[in-house]
């Protein structure tokens, strides 16, 4: 897995911290914390979509922020589990796994920065 990869993976991770701080943020703090990890998700998106295809990129994204922030609200704040959810969420993850592993990651030339 390249550093492009790396950086969608933990791009999709801010995304869970200011999805749930849309919800949640309360007061200067975490309204900070909100806005602070929407600028790192979506510059580390950003800086790996300009070598990886976009498309895939976004979907991957998505796909694991989603996921992220389903399970994050089941464990971290009492949202109900429901079978359907969890099954609902491994095809989601799938689909996103199944989309990296047939996506050519390699660095056609001229598009190195």
């Amino acid at each position: 897995m390249n550093t492009d990869w790396i950086k969608v993976f933990i791009a999709a991770f801010f995304e869970v911290f200011w999805v749930v701080g849309l919800k949640h943020a309360s007061d200067f703090w975490t309204w900070t914390g909100t806005v602070i990890s929407i600028s790192i998700s979506f510059y580390l998106m950003i800086m790996a979509g300009r070598k990886l295809p976009v498309g895939t990129v976004y979907a991957v994204f998505v796909g694991m922020g989603t996921a992220g922030t389903v399970i994050s609200e089941i464990l971290l704040f009492g949202e109900s589990i429901k079978v359907s959810k969890i099954i609902l969420i491994l095809l989601l993850l799938a689909g996103v796994v199944g989309l990296k592993l047939v996506t050519n990651d390699r660095v056609q030339e001229g598009d190195e920065l």
